[in-house]
């Protein structure tokens, strides 16, 4: 691994409570990993695995997926499809070659802005450590 790789990271937060947990952390100008590109969604379970299988495709190198905490969520069950769908999703990466510690779901409120850069700062460390995603997705 050489130690200037620095890691492409789609992070997929949603509307209501983890995109504004990253809002409140830049302007509480907390200091987090600038690796991470944010798409937000309305709900942490628009994200398919079409759309993170996506992401690996296009070259990320980690993909974080944040939402509301289960029983907060805006929609009242999108978080509950979303924590189904992640393991499935872990196995399907481990099959076709991409490691599962590359994907990570956490549930982070619009009032927990340390827990959001506290989340980014690990998984790009863990994802430099990883070292860069194999392109088995062509």
């Amino acid at each position: 691994m050489t130690t200037d790789f620095e890691p492409r990271i789609i992070g997929f937060l949603c509307n209501w409570c983890s995109y504004a947990g990253a809002d409140a952390a830049g302007i509480s100008r907390f200091k987090y990993q600038p690796n991470i590109r944010i798409v937000r969604v309305m709900c942490s379970g628009r994200v398919s695995p079409e759309l993170v299988l996506r992401a690996f495709r296009e070259g990320a190198d980690g993909v974080l997926v944040l939402g509301c905490h289960i029983g907060d969520c805006h929609y009242v069950s999108g978080n509950h499809r979303t924590a189904k769908r992640m393991p499935v999703l872990c196995r399907i990466l481990d099959y076709i070659g991409i490691e599962p510690e590359r994907l990570r779901l956490d549930w982070v409120s619009s009032a927990e802005a340390p827990k959001f850069q506290r989340v980014v700062n690990e998984f790009t460390e863990t994802i430099k450590e990883l070292g860069p995603a194999r392109q088995v997705m062509q």
